[in-house]
């Protein structure tokens, strides 16, 4: 199913989810008063902060202020403590000592770390190597100055970016590399992992209304007070419109588009999503969204379809029963995986 229309509202037709499908004045009217709310009552509770590259942002209702402010603080604590085990410019993380050690003896990884790294490399399997934690591994990772990729990096280099050289053992908890000249970098989760984890703390502390986001990742726990949380999908063409805007309640959403980390010159656009296979940005899509449970899922699954392109993307999305997708293309025409309702569709 394919529409060129924006701004509408879509609609997740999921079997633990069947409800009527908003309309646009209904869900615009709805975010509006939800706004209004969140201004006018001390109930509504939250904050904003950098960190893992990205604006967090935490907004949670909760009857008791002080115990809301806690709760909103347990929420960047865990996430300042993810952006240090995520990080690899700090010498001396557990990320820098394994990338700098594990081609010469396998390093302990530390329970956290190495299930990450393990879901990650799942991950890989699943999307056919269209995410890969070993990326970075050419050194031709998006450069900030705004200089083109140096295609003249040679097949060597291209080799090591493979989930296939890193190697883990279980009973040790420990990576082995294949290549020593392997990195890996977990950034393609790490906001995913981020907003799962503070949306579990909340959940332990009895939060029912909450979301919290990290760039273009989100995890709600529950609803708006009675209402679903709007998420709005920008699109990636035009500074500050809505692509499409879609009702959800506790669920994780993922979008990955070409819009924040990129530059045009002589008529191709360069942005940080790269193919693993080429070390070159993907091109076929401006924006692909993942809707499901667990938002290091959606989070990874986003980036893989952005690199995988509209038939292979929809298709993978199409073996895994919780997920959903939305996809944008070069062109601006919408795609939508198997059971969500385009704005135009009729109940």
């Amino acid at each position: 199913m394919t529409s060129q229309c924006t701004s509408g509202v879509i609609e997740p037709c999921r079997k633990d989810n069947l409800r009527p499908a908003l309309t646009l004045a209904s869900a615009v009217l709805v975010a509006a008063l939800a706004s209004i709310s969140g201004a006018a009552s001390a109930e509504w509770l939250g904050d904003r902060r950098q960190w893992l590259g990205a604006e967090i942002s935490v907004q949670l209702w909760h009857d008791d202020k002080s115990a809301g402010e806690s709760a909103v603080e347990a929420v960047f604590t865990e996430i300042a403590r993810i952006d240090e085990l995520m990080r690899t410019d700090i010498e001396g993380s557990r990320i820098s000592l394994i990338n700098s050690g594990a081609a010469i003896r396998a390093v302990p990884a530390g329970d956290e770390l190495y299930d990450l790294i393990v879901r990650s490399l799942d991950i890989s399997l699943l999307t056919r190597g269209a995410f890969d934690i070993t990326f970075d591994s050419d050194g031709r990772h998006f450069d900030p100055a705004r200089q083109r990729p140096n295609r003249a990096t040679g097949r060597q280099e291209l080799d090591r970016i493979s989930y296939r050289l890193v190697k883990t053992h279980p009973s040790s908890k420990s990576i082995y590399f294949l290549d020593p000249g392997v990195h890996i970098d977990l950034g393609g989760i790490a906001n995913g992992y981020a907003v799962e984890r503070g949306a579990g703390i909340l959940r332990e502390l009895g939060i029912r209304h909450a979301i919290v986001t990290a760039g273009g990742d989100s995890r709600l726990v529950g609803d708006r007070r009675g209402e679903p949380w709007i998420i709005d999908v920008r699109d990636p063409r035009k500074d500050g419109e809505v692509a499409i805007r879609i009702p959800l309640e506790n669920e994780a959403i993922s979008t990955s588009d070409d819009h924040d980390r990129y530059f045009e010159e002589e008529g191709d656009r360069y942005h940080d999503i790269m193919q693993p296979a080429t070390g070159e940005p993907a091109e076929g899509i401006r924006s692909a969204t993942v809707v499901g449970p667990d938002a290091v899922i959606t989070d990874a699954l986003s980036t893989s379809v952005f690199v995988m392109g509209i038939e292979e993307g929809l298709r993978l999305i199409s073996t895994l029963p919780d997920y959903e997708a939305i996809l944008i293309d070069a062109d601006g025409q919408f795609f939508y995986s198997r059971d969500l309702r385009s704005p135009e569709q009729k109940l």
